[in-house]
């Protein structure tokens, strides 16, 4: 079997060198490579001969490891080409070879778009073709991004989709993990990134599988077009396409009734008041961030009934579902309240993150509130459950669960009838929880009395 190793010639331990490569096969065959790759030998002093970083190594050059693998790679196509077709084994013809390998991956980016380019074009028409919405589009446009930023770090900015193999994929979910580490050493790619969204922290197992379903669907749709010979996902490992997409979820994390209600009576800070109305609200009506931030006194609505509701098209799915179907959401008393008297002008929806921002201030409520109640969080670079206060896990995201919980626990189990069997799909189309029955519901979850207003939203005395 051919071994390929870097070939060091000086005795010198500072300035730049062009490298050279010798591949090896049994005792008498010995080829040599002179490559373009120029590497300061201090950065080269730490990896091994097989171009591999040597152990306990920090502060090493990830690009300079990605151009030796490289070149690497080419070697071998190269010698198997030889080999395949009896040729004489020299250096020359060695070098011949690798100049076409190298050859045809020019060939190949010259007749196609480059991955970059083909993954906005992509992006593109599935926010036209109505595909995705304008939220997932935001979302594919960040991500398109940080490929780009990979690309340029890595030096493959005019890679083309088809050039895209398995060891592509599992170096750029290496990056996706710990984009943060590159952030020090190309400052230019993150100068125009607002601060709040630059990477500082290693990202988390269900993020990265997340952001790695994206660019699958890309090449799937590259396969079904025969744009590419075989999706690069395709020839993952069973056992590395497992670990790509997999995902680890906490238990839930919500806040149960009675931390609800000392969250609603509790005194604060006067400048947390907003936040707290914010997430009070929020948690009432149970809707994403990105929906509760665009709603305004035109989303309140009022029933045949008398009841109040607030009514939206989820922006997470909206322009691509099969109905038009706005979500309806009674006011319960203390809600319709905050409405009124705030018209949902809260500042601090600005600002979501960041050391003031919204998330912020939720856990400084929380924290004021006493809400100390132990939960388990996996620590993934500890691969354990810390234990940590529900005030510290305080977000936006926090409302919805709590939400959840609320209402999950005051639910009638609609089998509990004894017609249908558990699962069965009968029982949903022979009944359907309208406003009113959702409105008791959440009277009951909240603990509030039921209440009517007229049109102009005036409370009607009983």
């Amino acid at each position: 079997m051919a071994l390929i190793t870097i070939k060091r010639r000086t005795t010198k331990t500072s300035g730049t060198i062009k490298l050279r490569f010798r591949l090896r096969d049994g005792r008498d065959l010995e080829l040599y490579h002179k490559s373009d790759i120029e590497a300061e030998l201090s950065a080269l002093s730490k990896f091994d001969d097989y171009g591999k970083k040597k152990p306990r190594v920090t502060g090493y050059d990830p690009d300079l490891e990605s151009s030796i693998k490289l070149e690497m790679e080419r070697m071998a196509k190269a010698y198997e080409t030889m080999q395949e077709k009896g040729m004489d084994m020299t250096s020359e013809i060695f070098e011949q070879e690798i100049a076409k390998v190298t050859f045809e991956v020019k060939q190949i980016r010259s007749e196609q778009e480059s991955l970059i380019t083909r993954f906005r074009r992509y992006t593109e028409e599935a926010l036209r073709d109505r595909i995705i919405g304008k939220a997932r589009y935001d979302h594919f446009v960040t991500f398109g991004n940080k490929l780009n930023r990979y690309l340029i770090i890595k030096g493959l900015s005019e890679i083309s989709p088809a050039e895209v193999d398995p060891e592509f994929l599992m170096d750029f979910r290496n990056f996706i993990f710990d984009e943060y580490k590159y952030v020090p050493k190309h400052k230019e790619l993150y100068h125009d990134m607002k601060r709040a969204n630059k990477p500082t922290a290693r990202l988390s197992l269900n993020t990265v599988a997340t952001q790695m379903k994206t660019l699958q669907t890309f090449f799937a749709q590259l396969d079904d077009n025969d744009e590419i010979p075989k999706s690069p996902f395709r020839k993952l490992g069973k056992e590395r396409r497992q670990n790509v997409f997999k995902t680890m979820f906490d238990d839930p994390i919500f806040l149960r009734a009675d931390e609800f209600q000392i969250v609603m009576t509790h005194k604060v800070a006067e400048k947390l008041e907003p936040a707290r109305d914010a997430f009070l609200l929020q948690c009432a009506l149970g809707c994403r961030i990105s929906d509760f931030s665009s709603l305004t006194m035109d989303s309140v609505g009022v029933s045949d009934e008398g009841i109040p509701f607030i009514h939206y098209l989820p922006q997470k799915t909206k322009g691509t579902q099969d109905t038009n179907t706005e979500i309806q959401t009674p006011l319960v008393r203390f809600a319709f309240d905050i409405v009124k008297r705030t018209k949902f002008d809260f500042p601090c929806l600005k600002y979501a993150y960041g050391t003031n921002g919204y998330n912020a201030q939720i856990r400084a409520i929380l924290t004021t509130c006493k809400i100390d109640r132990k939960v388990a969080v996996f620590n993934e670079e500890t691969k354990k459950n810390e234990y940590v206060t529900v005030s510290s896990q305080g977000s936006s995201k926090l409302c919805r669960k709590t939400h959840v919980d609320m209402m999950n626990k005051v639910q009638i189990n609609k089998y509990a009838a004894g017609l249908h069997r558990e699962g069965s799909g009968a029982v949903d189309r022979y009944t359907n929880m309208e406003l009113k029955d959702r409105f008791i519901l959440m009277n009951a979850a909240f603990n509030q009395e039921p209440y009517r207003v007229d049109e102009d939203l005036n409370i009607i005395e009983k």
